[in-house]
């Protein structure tokens, strides 16, 4: 019989409405369903798509993209912009680290909003790790994980003075990241969480998975974990809502079947509303079917 595999990973998302620029910081090692590969920082833009639009295809990135590469994709309104912020990430992590996937439509930007783009991509964005930066109009979010309560403190400070701009409202959804997350990232690099097709029942594979990051977590005293669970673009949305918050859920009752209070993992599940790649392809849809791990102080 067919199997259904998920990755094991950590934040990563995507937001799809709006006019958004969506950073993804350092790469995080997952297992993939069906072909391991890693998980990739991402760097997107995209626009709002009026119903007479049209949109020039983009550039897709190959399966075999390697770890620590940042992806560009998404809509702009013109060939100038898409230039400008492919320029302005290259110079920022290294043209060598960019995968182009960006598309050019027949889109309205706000004013000056390629400017702003140019300026919100800033040096202190790379102390952010499994976060992103999303523009929304002129609302700005920056998530993620730093190091401590000044840096998450500077970081929205430096772009509030980078955007100089007091139409565009900053929201601050960083975290001081807990000790610990490095050690469960190397646990769960290139592994699989496999379940039976459409359903939330682990296979033997997946439960082995599982097992063997039991003594990792151990390890972990005074953390509690999210999991959260994601699917690929595929059915309805609710449907697969309701799947990614089963998936966490039968996660957590396997963790505690082998010894862990249940108290310790908070799951939650968004369906496909966070993909980190394509769900026009198989890769794509498979690097999107994940069990996203996050360590968080208790």
């Amino acid at each position: 019989m067919a199997t259904e595999a998920v990755r094991a990973g950590f934040f990563n998302g995507a937001v799809r409405r709006g006019v958004v620029l969506l950073l993804t910081g350092l790469a995080t090692p997952v297992a993939y369903a069906q072909t391991p590969a890693p998980a990739l920082p991402q760097l997107r833009a995209a626009m709002p798509r009026s119903a007479s639009s049209t949109v020039q295809g983009a550039p897709m990135a190959s399966a075999t993209v390697r770890p620590g590469m940042v992806v560009v994709s998404g809509t702009v309104p013109d060939e100038a912009t898409r230039q400008t912020i492919l320029a302005r990430t290259r110079e920022l992590y290294g043209a060598d680290r960019v995968v182009d996937q960006l598309g050019v439509g027949n889109l309205v930007a706000p004013p000056n909003w390629a400017q702003h783009v140019q300026r919100l991509l800033s040096p202190e964005l790379k102390q952010i790790s499994r976060g992103q930066v999303s523009i929304q109009g002129n609302v700005v979010e920056v998530k993620g994980e730093v190091q401590n309560e000044a840096v998450r403190q500077q970081v929205v400070s430096n772009m509030l003075t980078q955007l100089n701009n007091a139409t565009y409202t900053v929201r601050n959804g960083l975290r001081v990241g807990a000790a610990g997350q490095d050690r469960l990232d190397a646990a769960l690099a290139n592994r699989v969480i496999e379940f039976e097709p459409g359903s939330a029942e682990l296979t033997t594979i997946g439960q082995t998975t599982l097992d063997q990051l039991v003594p990792v977590l151990r390890e972990l005293p005074g953390r509690r974990f999210d999991v959260i669970g994601h699917t690929d673009g595929q059915g309805a949305r609710s449907t697969n809502v309701a799947l990614s918050i089963a998936r966490a859920e039968s996660v957590r009752a396997h963790l505690a079947r082998r010894g862990l209070p249940e108290s310790l993992f908070i799951t939650s599940g968004v369906g496909p509303d966070r993909p980190v790649a394509n769900n026009d392809s198989p890769e794509g849809r498979a690097r999107n079917r994940r069990i996203e791990f996050r360590a968080v102080q208790q």
